[in-house]
């Protein structure tokens, strides 16, 4: 019986001491590290204007009107919803994803007056592994521009110095390929970045 108490005794002294280091000490090192090293980013990479939150440049958010530059198509909710985040999980086989993506090609070639034969980007017309990607190619955006230069009543030439400022490298310089966050290239025109 003494041996059981002892055994008892040093479990519970060790599930104790784990649950202290584990749960209170270590998480605490890691939240003053990442506060004093990389505050934007640890606390989610807010957009503020005037004292108000206005997004995340991680996270995509949902533009109709025609001055805007339109994110990559939402799988998250009922479209860029935080909380429901992830893909479809529709296959390359899928006649959904075949007759979703038709849709959003027609829809992508009437709202930028392109040509029934004009190539659409992928990502006009396909949602990311999120649903929340915040960033759509420079192809992309350039055959947007039009539209939202002529919505905006400016020039072409502006529009494209403002996405190129607003254009993205490789991740590391080898990662994926060139992209624009949108929102960030929205709020520039809007003045507010």
């Amino acid at each position: 019986m003494k041996n059981i108490i002892t055994e008892l005794r040093i479990s519970l002294l060790a599930t104790l001491s784990l649950a202290v280091i584990l749960c209170g000490i270590y998480p605490l090192i890691l939240w003053v590290l990442s506060q004093g090293l990389f505050p934007h980013q640890a606390n989610g990479s807010l957009i503020m204007r005037k004292g108000t939150v206005v997004g995340s440049s991680l996270l995509a958010q949902g533009f109709t009107d025609p001055k805007y530059f339109h994110p990559r198509p939402s799988a998250a909710g009922q479209g860029y919803d935080p909380i429901n985040s992830g893909g479809s999980n529709l296959g390359p086989l899928s006649q959904k994803l075949i007759d979703g993506a038709k849709q959003r090609i027609a829809a992508y070639r009437v709202e930028n007056n392109l040509g029934p034969d004009a190539p659409v980007p992928i990502d006009a017309v396909t949602a990311s592994g999120s649903g929340l990607d915040p960033h759509i190619s420079l192809q992309n955006a350039l055959l947007q521009a039009d539209r939202v230069a002529k919505a905006r009543g400016m020039s072409r030439e502006l529009l494209h110095k403002t996405i190129e400022s607003r254009t993205e490298g490789r991740d590391l310089g080898i990662f994926g390929e060139p992209g624009v966050n949108v929102l960030k290239l929205n709020l520039d025109l809007d003045g507010r970045l």
